[in-house]
């Protein structure tokens, strides 16, 4: 139970996200920065976009900055601070009761906007589109929700998420897109062409320690980092176990679950090529 938990439920549904403010310290959130700033080195240490089982660090060339690093896929394997943080009792406190007590795990990403960078949009999207095969994932609707912890403060200025008030209840839409949403900018002829107003578009600002969480649906993307710092965040989606035959366990009668030998989550090939190697787009 957190406060304001029934206003906070209602502007989900209604909307199909909300935040949770002040669920973590700034002690807590500095911890996280520091691991962002150690997993940064590191991906950057590489200079190619690299995976290794289930962890997939995403790099991209850059006009302004060079080579940065966009996200890195599930880096709770081997950093324990941001495994610690994935299955909180405070995150379970807000999916567990939209959920239920027992649940998988399928998203766990960093996300990194710095400042200067000429490209760190996201264009809009829904998060359906990456559910695939879609027969392993079920009930997407109402079994999937997608949390989202801020490292840095989150406003227009640094690229902050804005989402469409209500577009989940419109079910799964067609952008035109290829689905490349980190190679996309937003833009209002996307939404004109699926019918979605741009005074339905909400921009999410949130401050280090908010938690914001949304339906699978939902129509969002962000725009560029136009500030002076950055705008980083810690993604994790959960789902109710029986809809899901992928992903790891993060909850077991909402007592959390420690990360073992890899599974089968969006890497079809895992047991193909579960070592490190280098990989390209």
């Amino acid at each position: 139970m957190f406060p304001g938990q029934n206003d906070i439920f209602r502007d989900f549904s209604r909307d199909g996200f909300a935040v949770v403010r002040n669920v973590f310290s700034s002690g807590e959130v500095a911890e996280m920065a520091a691991a962002f700033d150690a997993v940064r080195e590191e991906g950057l240490r590489r200079g190619r976009s690299y995976r290794d089982g289930n962890v997939l660090f995403r790099l991209s060339p850059d006009e302004a900055l060079g080579t940065t690093l966009r996200m890195v896929q599930w880096p709770a394997y081997f950093d324990a601070v941001l495994d610690r943080y994935r299955t909180d009792a405070r995150v379970f406190d807000i999916v567990g009761p939209l959920l239920g007590p027992d649940l998988k795990q399928v998203i766990n990403q960093m996300h990194w906007k710095p400042p200067g960078a000429a490209r760190n949009s996201f264009g809009f999207h829904q998060d359906i589109w990456f559910r695939k095969p879609r027969c392993a994932y079920r009930n997407p609707a109402s079994a999937y929700i997608q949390t989202a912890i801020a490292i840095d403060p989150h406003t227009k200025a640094n690229g902050a998420m804005i989402f469409c008030r209500g577009s989940h209840q419109r079910g799964e839409l067609s952008l035109e897109g290829d689905g490349r949403i980190m190679e996309r900018d937003m833009t209002a002829g996307d939404l004109a062409r699926i019918g979605i107003a741009e005074t339905d578009a909400a921009v999410l600002e949130l401050k280090p320690g908010d938690v914001a969480f949304w339906n699978l649906y939902a129509v969002h993307g962000s725009g560029p980092n136009e500030s002076d710092i950055d705008r980083r965040a810690y993604l994790n989606g959960y789902v109710t176990a029986g809809d899901c035959d992928r992903g790891e366990w993060a909850f077991r009668n909402g007592n959390p679950c420690p990360l073992g030998t890899p599974v089968l989550i969006h890497f079809d090939d895992l047991y193909k090529r579960p070592y490190p190697h280098f990989v390209t787009d």
